[in-house]
């Protein structure tokens, strides 16, 4: 039995497109498989100095961007590494939800760059760790101001309440990698 012609012709353009899209995703550099990728975030902590801890972007498997972070008063305070101590300790390890985007966050203590974070319970299970971000010290405009909380010093200002703090060059930074792809829903401390 005999295959009419308009039947060989759409099996030959299926079979040409199933070849061509792929070669089309390629020679675009990857950008339209980058698209598609989630976009994850990691956050390392640093038992030896909480200050020197990692965040990282990461689409699909592949990192494309890490940055020095703090999270918690540090080692040298007595409940710095304790995820239970509320204000104090570093951010309780487990999955978070990621918020929304601020470049102009007006909170009490947090300005300007600002991504909110779930609620976590920490690891006795009972306590709450709440008002999460990760930020800077910077004004509401997301530049550097008087008072201590809206002005980066240095490393001792990696400390935080908790949260996961980076330096206001690296925030931004931050904020132009997670323009060029899809939002991050999750944030996972390890």
């Amino acid at each position: 039995m005999s295959v009419p012609v308009f039947i060989r012709s759409a099996v030959i353009t299926v079979a040409a497109a199933a070849v061509l899209v792929p070669a089309a995703a390629a020679a675009l550099g990857g950008h339209a498989a980058q698209a598609q990728t989630a976009t994850t975030l990691k956050f390392v902590r640093n038992a030896a100095d909480p200050q020197k801890s990692q965040l990282t972007v990461l689409r699909g498997d592949r990192a494309v961007a890490s940055y020095r972070a703090g999270s918690g008063l540090g080692a040298g305070h007595a409940k710095g590494r304790d995820d239970c101590a509320k204000n104090q300790g570093w951010l309780p390890k487990g999955t978070y939800t990621v918020g929304a985007r601020h470049t102009r966050y007006n909170g009490t203590v947090i300005k300007g760059y600002a991504i909110p974070l779930s609620d976590k319970l920490c690891a006795n299970g009972r306590t709450e760790r709440t008002d999460l971000f990760i930020h800077s010290e910077m004004t509401r405009t997301g530049g550097q101001g008087r008072p201590e909380n809206q002005r980066w010093d240095g490393p001792a200002d990696y400390r935080s309440q908790g949260c996961i703090k980076l330096s206001p060059a690296d925030i931004k930074k931050l904020f132009a990698v997670l323009a060029d792809g899809p939002a991050p829903r999750r944030l996972t401390v390890v």
